[in-house]
């Protein structure tokens, strides 16, 4: 099954080299089909995701005017191929950990109805880029986060959830996944850790005010549809809100 992955990219010439590799590695457990949107990038980004494509030909980059991280995902979606049955992202400052797809991908192959593997995430302060594991000396929180990295989304289900909402600044991962819980009809939790998050200076997340107005407004949203649709799913009890709060004070 071809597996895409969408990785929009802005300036991330320090980061995306481990990100790429850490998806090349998995190779043999999946077809790997990496959708590179490069959303305007003035550093040496682009030209390190030109060297590697040219001995992965797996690797398509995109570019593009700068307009943020929302409007880059759906460039990503509107490059997905014709045999895409199965899609996931990694943003450019994160790591795909090894074994993660010979894990996941097989839930999809025993069963056919799957729609949506949604595993688990570590977040990570020391990165070390060459073994792409945890640094020994970092901090660690492993938890069922808000990532659209968590999960591997069957091809249906992306069609039928449509676009990112540009109306968003940040948190149009968070708008997207409840829209995908909302809506999923056939979805499994499994205990492997999907990525690796990076946590450093550089962290849209970081920004003062903006991603919890932003959270805020996409779970109002959530609310909003299903109160005028009954039949969407209810999204309480997925998502470690407790662990997650704690991790905003590291």
């Amino acid at each position: 099954m071809k597996l895409s992955v969408i990785m929009p990219v802005y300036n991330r010439e320090r980061f995306i080299g481990s990100a790429l590799r850490s998806l090349l590695n998995q190779r043999d457990s999946a077809d790997l089909d990496i959708i590179v949107i490069d959303d305007g990038s003035t550093d040496g980004t682009a030209a390190l995701v030109r060297s590697l494509a040219a001995g992965a030909p797996c690797i398509r980059l995109f570019q593009q005017a700068n307009g943020g991280v929302t409007r880059a995902r759906n460039a990503g979606l509107r490059q997905l191929l014709p045999q895409t049955r199965l899609v996931t992202f990694l943003d450019s400052d994160d790591i795909s950990p090894a074994g993660r797809f010979k894990a996941d991908l097989v839930l999809f192959e025993e069963d056919p109805d799957l729609e949506l593997a949604y595993s688990r995430m570590t977040l990570v302060d020391r990165l070390d880029d060459e073994t792409l594991e945890p640094a020994t000396d970092s901090h660690t929180i492993t938890v069922r986060g808000i990532h659209l990295s968590a999960g591997i989304f069957a091809r249906r289900l992306v069609d039928r959830l449509g676009r990112f909402d540009e109306d968003f600044r940040q948190a149009e991962d968070t708008d997207y996944l409840l829209r995908a819980f909302e809506c999923v009809t056939r979805y499994t939790m499994p205990e492997t850790v999907a990525l690796y998050y990076r946590r450093h200076a550089g962290n849209m997340t970081r920004e003062p005010d903006v991603p919890a107005r932003e959270f805020m407004r996409a779970i109002h949203k959530s609310m909003k549809r299903r109160r005028a649709d009954p039949g969407l799913r209810r999204i309480e009890g997925i998502f470690d809100l407790k662990a997650l709060a704690q991790w905003r004070f590291w």
